[in-house]
Order: structure tokens, then C-alpha cells, then sequence
């Protein structure tokens, strides 16, 4: 059974995508490639534990084993050593990465405190937009009382649009809020 939102995508969105951009076949319609979540844990140099906390939630919250990053090369004045865990993160395709945006988009951003839609300045120019979460708490898997600290998260959505026009409107049909100018 392939996730509603891939559903909506193939029915929904595709003709509107062609009426609007006007494209004359199916396979010029941009589409979803690949979502990236990444925690960047700046404070894992000192406490080996805030790593393991960070895979435990990210794993709850995405439903794939994050790959835990190592330090590149050892910066003196961070304290940092070459090899040492200092985030991690998680590629998602395919039917995980459709789940994901539907919980992240229909669940978890109407839960952030004061929101009024995410900013349409986020777009990197190749149709991939990237959006920054302070904490952890939004998505309904994580429970209050198992979290030791808050944690931040960068969450990047790999299109295969050609512009960023294109890629606001792909994500705009599958529900994604942007803020109204």
C-alpha cells in the first residue's frame, strides 16, 4: 500500500504541476528525490551520551537508524579531535521519506509555538529547500519526559525540480505552509 501522500501526489498534484509550469510529459513534473534530517551535536565532544540520546530520538522520530558523522580534521579551538561523534543523521527515500513528510507536515509543524509558515527564502537556488527545528519536541513520538536535553535539527528536501519556483510549487500542492507575503 503506498503512503497517502504519494497517493495525493500522483492524482493531485501532477496535473496541476503540468497546467501551471505547462510541461508536455509526465516525467518533466518535479517529484520528491530525498529528505535529509542532520543534528549537528557541538556539545558530544565533551559528553558521549548526547549522542546516543540524539540516534535514540532521531530513530524514534524518522523510523530509520541514523549514521552517527565524525570530525573531519581536529580543531584546537572547539577541543575537537579527528574521529570523534559530533552528529548524525539520516537519508530517507522511497515510501519512509513520503511517511516522514506527511507526519511533518500534516502533525508536526502546526505543533511549533507562534508559527505563521515557513519562509520561502529557504530555497538553495536548485529547487532544495532546507528548514531549521529548535527542538525535538514537535513530533508527536518523542515523549516530554524521555528527552535528557532539547535538540535541534536541519531537515533538507532534495527535489529534482530545475527551479526553485518550480520546487515551491511542488511543495506547496503537497502541503507544505508557506508564509503569505
Amino acid at each position: 500500500m503506498s503512503p497517502r501522500i504519494k497517493d495525493q501526489y500522483q492524482k493531485d498534484v501532477v496535473p496541476a504541476l503540468m497546467k501551471d509550469f505547462s510541461f508536455t510529459n509526465i516525467m518533466q513534473v518535479p517529484r520528491l528525490e530525498k529528505i535529509v534530517v542532520n543534528m549537528g551535536l557541538g556539545e558530544a565532544v565533551k559528553d558521549s551520551k548526547i549522542v546516543e540520546s540524539a540516534v535514540r530520538d532521531l530513530t524514534m522520530i524518522v523510523a530509520q537508524k541514523p549514521v552517527v558523522t565524525r570530525a573531519r580534521r581536529s580543531i584546537a579551538n572547539f577541543k575537537l579531535r579527528a574521529g570523534v561523534p559530533i552528529g548524525c543523521k539520516v537519508t530517507l527515500r522511497g515510501t519512509r521519506m513520503y511517511e516522514f513528510y506527511d507526519r511533518l507536515v500534516n502533525f508536526s509543524i502546526p505543533r511549533i509555538r507562534d508559527f505563521r509558515g515557513l519562509s520561502d527564502k529557504s530555497f538553495d537556488g536548485r529547487g532544495n529547500f532546507t528548514m531549521g527545528l529548535k527542538d525535538q519536541l514537535i513530533f508527536p513520538e518523542i515523549e516530554y519526559d524521555q528527552i535528557d536535553r532539547l535538540q535541534g535539527m536541519n531537515i533538507t528536501i532534495a527535489t529534482t525540480a530545475s527551479s526553485d519556483d518550480e520546487a515551491k510549487a511542488l511543495l506547496k500542492h503537497m502541503g507544505m505552509p508557506f508564509r503569505s507575503k
